[in-house]
């Protein structure tokens, strides 16, 4: 069996939660596989990341470099080659980031490349079978990738719910005189932070989110109501931004605002993986839409295939009633 590896998202010392979501997919290609974690960047932060991931991974291979305090997929990958044992197989979550990294990564290792990978059916010889969704996640498509001379597969955010284990007891392997002094034709200039809308959804437990299914300007009042009577706030996917019936700053997604609520009420929401790369934190999600086949439905706790603008009112009058 090739050795697996996890590549490690992390920002300021603190771990993506994706980090706990590829031991889970490892877990699904190998049940008794123990992950090797794989984290670049520099300083006290990396020092910090690296003792976090000791009670998920058995081992953990850091790499220091001061070129890489900021993420740049030209250095990554070149630092990645230049470690990686042949035939290795490389998890890497499905996010800006990844999509950026791991194509090119992949030619580099001459090895396959899948990317938003949903779900992993295990090994049959040397293939394994991965299912991930296209056109828009109406269709899920079922592949065999030839894991014989490895392979980088994209793991979707959200998709593995991390299991509970033992504590690892990892030993951190520093890496970095293996990798030469790293150089890019792109460098990091600087960081805009977004302006601050009038509610920060990034601090909110609750969260009703609209997106395409709610149709009408006019029934954002309707989520509105029932985030009322439960104490909630109303954010939204991309559709209901660019339809300008709510502010940039309370979308949610890759190119949006990132929450970890503890409930999430995704109401009309197809489910893109852009949309699931917002939320972190493994909350409990409720999904309500009218198309069975919603490819928000496989990351849900609780699934609704029913008529939003019916199913809300009723809500908010249960709830109303409940706590009177």
């Amino acid at each position: 069996m090739a050795r697996i590896f996890a590549y490690i998202v992390h920002k300021g010392g603190a771990l993506d939660d994706a980090s706990a979501e590829l031991v889970a997919a490892a877990k699904k290609i190998d049940a008794a596989s123990s992950p090797t974690a794989i984290v670049t960047g520099s300083g006290v932060d990396l020092d910090a990341v690296c003792n976090s991931l000791a009670a998920s991974y058995g081992e953990i291979w850091k790499i220091s470099k001061e070129a890489l305090a900021y993420p740049n997929s030209d250095l990554v990958r070149k630092a990645l080659v230049s470690v990686l044992p042949a035939g290795s197989i490389l998890l890497v979550p499905h996010d800006h980031f990844g999509i950026d990294l791991s194509p090119g990564l992949a030619v580099k290792m001459n090895a396959p490349f899948v990317s938003d990978v949903m779900d992993i059916g295990g090994i049959e010889g040397r293939y394994l079978k991965l299912v991930r969704q296209e056109f828009g996640g109406q269709v899920s498509a079922h592949m065999q990738c030839d894991i014989s001379g490895g392979a980088v597969i994209n793991i979707r955010p959200g998709a593995f719910k991390p299991v509970e284990s033992a504590p690892a007891g990892g030993k951190v392997v520093d890496k970095s005189s293996e990798v030469a002094d790293l150089a890019a034709r792109r460098r990091y200039l600087e960081t805009i932070a977004s302006e601050a809308g009038d509610v920060d959804i990034s601090k909110e437990d609750v969260l009703v989110s609209i997106g395409r299914g709610i149709q009408e300007q006019e029934n954002v009042e309707i989520a509105q109501d029932l985030a009322d009577a439960m104490g909630a706030v109303v954010c939204c996917s991309r559709p209901v931004v660019d339809a300008k019936w709510m502010d940039k700053s309370r979308q949610v997604g890759s190119s949006g605002q990132t929450v970890k609520p503890k409930v999430y009420l995704a109401c009309g929401i197809s489910g893109s993986f852009q949309h699931l790369a917002g939320i972190k934190g493994n909350p409990f999600i409720v999904a309500i839409n009218k198309n069975p086949k919603a490819p928000i439905f496989q990351v849900a706790d609780v699934g609704i295939v029913d008529d939003l603008l019916e199913l809300l009112p009723e809500l908010t009058n249960k709830i109303r009633e409940t706590v009177k």
